[in-house]
């Protein structure tokens, strides 16, 4: 398997690109370098949107606080420092997908096939998975998340004097200096636990809140009981794509199509049910299906036809 450049990576040479284009040194319709680059990785595009639209908002911030953005050029930060981070945690959640709505409060999103690391305000920091979606909003006395679709981990800076909730749906999940997940998948919420303790509960729901240590992971669906298990391993697992991996342990090939086609436009499709239902183990980047169909294809002797759009699995009935 080949490796493939971290978001970081990518949005650092993004924001060489934007502010190459913004010093018009660039013209990206015509530069054969920059047309070659964008083309290298289906990432790259988005970075680089969101590269100019962090240029614009810092442009913009600083016409409202009543200074030219560029007569007083040399006396500030570049834009480059302000784009990859150095010059503060905003300017590094911008470039990473952040849009701030208001004093304290900001919104977080990725698109198909994107992993991001944030850094908030508070010192804590979230790692989000695909087409994911979250509000931030920092207050005095509260820390307050919104997962509004996908999934985060977040790895909770120590704070007692301001709870940090992350709501999904109905469900809440509190935490003070710990590291958890939380998943939303239709009406259920995945709770997962890594490290120190979290405590759950159901709005509208009477009885105690659920506590959870780490490696605990609960499942709750609207007002059902929560199903909490051990499984300290199966949280590894379920965690890779924190490092933009896909790893199987046992796990159908159904099932493994289904988490390959969360990050890739270009679906996988079994036909057969039951070669869906062959178990199968190994590690994979998630932008890899055809590193995952050809490994299918050796060890159990799968038929891969595939095209631009999609990979098709099948029983090979000529063997």
């Amino acid at each position: 398997m080949t490796s493939i450049p971290s978001a970081k990576e990518i949005d650092d040479e993004a924001a060489d690109w934007a502010s190459r284009v913004d010093g018009r040194e660039l013209d990206t319709d015509h530069d054969v370098e920059f047309q070659a680059w964008l083309a290298g990785d289906p990432r790259r595009s988005g970075a680089f949107l969101r590269a100019q639209a962090a240029i614009s908002f810092l442009d913009r911030g600083r016409a409202l606080a009543g200074s030219d953005s560029r007569a007083d050029e040399p006396q500030r930060p570049s834009r480059r420092t302000l784009l990859t981070g150095a010059g503060g945690a905003a300017a590094a959640a911008l470039a990473g997908g952040a849009v701030f709505l208001a004093p304290g409060h900001q919104r977080l999103d990725t698109q198909l096939g994107e992993i991001r690391r944030v850094p908030l305000a508070d010192g804590s920091l979230v790692a989000i998975n695909t087409t994911s979606a979250l509000d931030v909003t920092m207050k005095p006395k509260s820390r307050q998340i919104s997962l509004r679709r996908g999934e985060a981990w977040f790895q909770v800076a120590k704070d007692a004097q301001r709870p940090f909730v992350v709501s999904a749906g109905l469900v809440r999940v509190r935490a003070v200096g710990t590291a958890f997940a939380v998943r939303r998948d239709g009406d259920g919420v995945d709770v997962m636990v890594t490290e120190g303790v979290v405590e759950t509960w159901v709005e509208g729901q009477t009885g105690p809140r659920q506590r959870l240590s780490a490696g605990n992971r609960v499942q709750l669906v609207g007002y059902s009981a929560p199903v909490v298990a051990e499984s300290p391993s199966l949280i590894e697992r379920s965690l890779a794509w924190r490092n933009g991996e896909i790893a199987l342990d046992g796990d159908s090939l159904g099932d493994a199509a289904s988490q390959f086609n969360r990050y890739n436009s270009r679906q996988i499709i079994i036909e057969d049910a039951d070669l869906a239902r062959e178990r199968f183990v190994g590690l994979f980047r998630t932008n890899e299906p055809e590193s995952f169909a050809a490994a299918v294809a050796a060890t159990i002797g799968a038929k891969v036809r595939e095209d631009d759009k999609v990979i098709r699995l099948s029983r090979d009935h000529s063997s």
